[in-house]
């Protein structure tokens, strides 16, 4: 939100307050608490009629430092994230002219007296400030804002706020975070996180979950700004010093990404949302899969198989499903899991509305009535997940569906959800609309995972705020049938990826209109190539014998084919790369940033990404094949023909469409499974090391494996004196290889190449 009319003016209407001063100063707790004036103090009379600004400031962790800016503090205390804070105790000081608070090696300097100045540092060097006219308190027509600003440097750019299909970089944007259903083509956003991340090496979350509008670079050019309207702003700054490492730190705070089980990297099959299908077309489309030899994992029932005006009623349509237990026990035959669309969402028609309404489970308006609406389902109410008789209710369904066979569930909306409503809980509507999704999503996750086991819940999930990264897997919602649709895809879920969010998904071939052949078969490799592939549309299947009918390599069932297969045998390396974004936060796609943040050249790329930490992948995004990439410096290896290329440029290159820029970073290692089927197999028996091995120096890398079936294996990779070695305990049937070419099986639990 702006308030300002250029530097030296507010907008009409809008009266301005900016702290001026540091009054005062207490220390007490290792915290410290900073009265700041909003006008300068020179004798008593000063401090009447003028608000003044309290800042709390205090440890969370080592280098995350908490500041907390209150203007009344009368009122009730409003909902937050639910921080996982260790037990820690900064250290501060005050000496009269200067308050330091120390968290680790990030520390907090404010100065007492004019202008107003709190700095930021880490081992010492300045990273960014709140500086003269920064911190506010705005009002305007009876309604009370406060805002902030910390200085962005030269060269700095800001990354994540949630999966934002615009530019990568938000400088110039102005971003409100605000759930909801807007398409991947518009300012709004599915997934809202008040977080970002810079190029400077540290991250901030706004601690507030309803709006928070950011202004990053846009109205102070010089500024990321950040408002609410509210009496209070709190906000977390956290230190890296790299980008990982504050994700690291964000993750260890907001929450972990859930480990999600071997079989959710295979192919995700669904039935599309408005199509007509029934048992026969599910048959036919599993076992069309299998006799083109394309792997599936997962087979997805959209919409439909509940009756229309019904949803959600948990209730198989009993006119084209007349036996959905027999039916999902065929599928489990043919080795495949299920998946269920769902919302939370009751239409009147349900026959549970009647009963949800009555007992209390659905949204209510102020006079107690159950809030209705017939957007989306005619007379729909909203399930109040504030209410814990509601959420047992709820999940008693899903209960129902998995005893009868149900794998998982796709959780769809959670957007739209007013804010003239009463919550059970007696919140602030306001702050419970972007947190609603939280709730909703977590009662459906855990559920799975008391059912299934830890390890073994997934969900697919559209909507998001800060922490719901524990409850993955999410997809990037309703894209359009289009090569620019298709770049701004990779956008959010790169942009996503900043915001601490593991695992990310999207629609192959978009969702909105029907892909011609060549865009599908350019898409399928790049969803092929993403955390989590699932094939889904609107109103037209996405089978790809259906997508066209040519028999060769270049037809859509190849190209499925060749790629599906792929991943499959890339499970093991996913596997890996989805256990440390499980344990460190850092994300299976990730943008160039945070793998080369010393980089300038890679700051604003967003076209391509790192899958896992060693392999770069440039999807196409046009019909001629034609793709423009960079690489870093040192000498790339092409993962399937073994061909170098040279670093520290860019390549202009044209592909067909069976094949795309694919390239091992040096000294990467890519584990790859023997089974070209399933990404649930023993990967340990016929397992294979890739390695590039280039650079002029030794090194040594640590790779563990997880096989999908109990623990995993740890291998220690090196080069020495131009060999490649890897050595791990004794075992059968594993080798090593050079990309596309030479390689050696081992001996005694060791391989040798070179």
């Amino acid at each position: 939100m702006k308030f300002t009319d250029g530097y030296w003016h507010t907008r009409k209407g809008v009266d301005a307050s900016y702290v001026r001063e540091v009054f005062d100063v207490e220390t007490g707790n290792g915290e410290l608490t900073v009265i700041g004036a909003t006008k300068p103090v020179n004798h008593r009379g000063d401090t009447l009629n003028a608000a003044v600004l309290t800042v709390h400031l205090s440890a969370v962790a080592p280098e995350v430092i908490r500041v907390r800016i209150d203007h009344h503090r009368g009122g009730k205390e409003l909902e937050r994230f639910a921080l996982k804070a260790p037990d820690y105790v900064g250290e501060a000081t005050y000496d009269g002219e200067r308050a330091t608070l120390r968290a680790g090696r990030l520390e907090a300097r404010v100065d007492r007296g004019q202008p107003w100045n709190l700095t930021f540092l880490f081992d010492g060097k300045p990273l960014t400030g709140s500086g003269h006219r920064s911190l506010g308190l705005m009002q305007e027509d009876g309604r009370t804002y406060l805002h902030e600003q910390l200085g962005l440097g030269v060269g700095e750019t800001v990354y994540g706020l949630g999966e934002r299909f615009g530019p990568l970089v938000k400088n110039g944007q102005t971003v409100d975070v605000w759930m909801a259903d807007g398409g991947t083509s518009s300012e709004q956003a599915y997934k809202n996180i008040p977080f970002y991340l810079t190029n400077r090496g540290y991250g901030v979350l706004v601690n507030e979950p309803g709006l928070v509008s950011f202004e990053i670079g846009s109205e102070a050019v010089e500024r990321v700004q950040f408002s609410v309207e509210s009496q209070s702003l709190e906000y977390l700054f956290i230190a890296g010093p790299e980008p990982k490492d504050v994700l690291d730190r964000y993750t260890a705070l907001s929450g972990r990404p859930a480990e999600v089980p071997a079989w959710s990297y295979g192919t995700w099959l669904s039935t599309s949302f408005t199509t007509d299908y029934g048992e026969e077309t599910v048959s036919h489309f599993v076992d069309g899969m299998a006799e083109r030899e394309i792997p599936l994992s997962v087979f997805h029932f959209d919409c439909f198989w509940m009756r229309e005006y019904s949803w959600c009623d948990f209730t198989w349509d009993p006119r084209v499903f007349p036996d959905p237990v027999g039916m999902l026990k065929r599928l489990k035959e043919k080795d495949v899991r299920v998946s269920v669309w769902i919302n939370p969402y009751i239409g009147q028609r349900s026959t549970l509305f009647d009963e949800a309404s009555g007992a209390g489970y659905l949204l209510r308006r102020a006079d107690g009535s159950t809030f209705q609406t017939d957007q989306w389902q005619a007379g729909m109410g909203l399930v109040d997940f504030t209410n814990p008789d509601a959420v047992a209710w709820y999940q008693g369904h899903l209960r129902r569906l998995m005893a009868e066979g149900v794998d998982c569930f796709k959780t769809d909306f959670g957007e739209r959800v007013p804010t003239d409503v009463v919550h059970h809980s007696g919140g602030d509507p306001e702050r419970l609309h972007n947190l609603y999704t939280q709730n909703y999503n977590r009662a459906v996750f855990e559920v799975i995972e008391e059912v299934r086991g830890r390890g073994e819940a997934v969900v697919f999930a559209r909507s998001a705020t800060a922490g719901g990264q524990q409850f993955p897997v999410h997809w990037g919602g309703d894209n359009t049938a289009t090569y620019v649709s298709m770049a701004e895809t990779l956008r959010g879920g790169l942009s996503l990826g900043s915001s601490g969010f593991g695992f990310w998904s999207h629609d192959i071939g978009g969702f909105e209109g029907k892909p011609d052949a060549t865009l599908f078969k350019r898409w399928t490799a790049f969803g092929m190539l993403s955390s989590h592939s699932r094939f889904h549309g609107n109103n037209s299947y996405r089978v790809p014998w259906l997508v066209d009918d040519d028999p060769g390599e270049y037809g859509a069932v190849a190209v499925a084919r060749k790629f599906g297969r792929l991943k499959a045998r890339l499970a093991p390396y996913l596997l890996a790369a989805g256990r440390q974004a499980h344990q460190t936060g850092t994300p299976v796609m990730r943008s160039m940033i945070l793998e080369f943040p010393h980089d300038p050249a890679v700051a604003y790329l967003d076209r391509q990404y790192l899958l896992g930490p060693d392999l770069l992948v440039a999807p196409v995004f046009s019909p001629d094949g034609e793709v423009e990439y960079y690489l870093p410096e040192g000498e790339w290896i092409r993962l399937l023909t073994g061909e170098k290329v040279a670093g520290g440029r860019w390549l202009t290159e044209r592909h067909e469409v069976d094949s795309l820029p694919l390239l091992v970073r040096p000294g990467g290692v890519i584990a790859l499974g023997a089974s070209e089927e399933r990404p649930d197999t023993d990967h340990l028996d016929g397992l294979t090391l890739v390695v590039n091995p280039t650079g002029p120096d030794d090194w040594e890398k640590r790779v563990d494996i997880l096989t999908g079936h109990g623990p995993g294996v740890g291998f220690t990779v090196r080069k020495q004196d131009g060999q490649v070695v890897a050595e791990s305990a004794v075992l059968s049937n594993w080798g090593i290889a050079l990309p596309g070419g030479e390689a050696s099986a081992a001996e005694n639990g060791r391989a040798v190449l070179g």
